[in-house]
């Protein structure tokens, strides 16, 4: 009796033992990439940004329901090409005050102080690509605010594998840069609010063809 009683929690334990984790439908594994061209996945595309307030602290923001394309081939991907379509009038903070600023039309009919109740829509196109492992640096024009300025994106692949919801072959990168939005003719309460602003990139590509 003693021998059995000492066998149950072995016996209860082996179940758990045999459950295997579940298996990431992503993984950082570049053999699982292949070539095509893919479409962005707007609802797991984000472009979020940041910029310094009076030097005592950052604020966030996010851009959101990006749409562009991604020509890639592993076997080449220096000739990779990246065109994406960024929703200004979608700006959104976790404050409605803060939100509201930047789409509210200039004081008597001024300059707006960010970008105004009708902003049109950024965009960012590939110029050059320089891989290396897992990593790359995309050159490319950022159309911003009617203004085009040549943008490198530091960029690093996060994930490759099928989407288990549509079946969709999907790639995932991470991507940084910091640009001067005076540049872009927003230089409203700088250097209170900083010039400088970080972009953190975060983008699914699911395959079109």
């Amino acid at each position: 009796m003693r021998k059995l009683l000492c066998a149950l929690p072995l016996l209860f334990a082996v179940p758990l033992v045999a459950q295997s984790a579940p298996q990431m439908p992503g993984t950082m594994d570049v053999a699982r990439v292949t070539a095509g061209t893919y479409s962005t996945d707007p609802g797991h595309t984000l472009i979020g940004w940041s910029v310094s307030h009076f030097g005592f602290n950052d604020y966030f923001g996010i851009f959101g329901d990006a749409t562009g394309t991604l020509i890639l081939d592993p076997a080449n991907p220096n000739a990779a090409k990246v065109d994406i379509t960024i929703p200004v009038s979608k700006v959104t903070t976790a404050s409605a005050g803060l939100t509201s600023h930047l789409l509210r039309a200039g004081k008597d009919g001024g300059k707006a102080d960010f970008f105004g109740p009708a902003p049109s829509d950024a965009k960012f196109v590939s110029t050059s690509v320089v891989a290396s492992a897992t990593t790359a640096k995309i050159t490319g024009n950022l159309t911003l605010n009617g203004v085009t300025k040549p943008v490198v994106l530091d960029t690093k692949f996060s994930g490759a594998g099928n989407n288990p919801f549509n079946k969709k072959a999907t790639v995932g990168f991470h991507a940084t840069a910091v640009i001067k939005r005076s540049e872009f003719g927003i230089s409203y309460a700088v250097p209170m609010i900083s010039d400088d602003v970080t972009l953190d990139i975060s983008v699914a590509f699911e395959k079109s063809s």
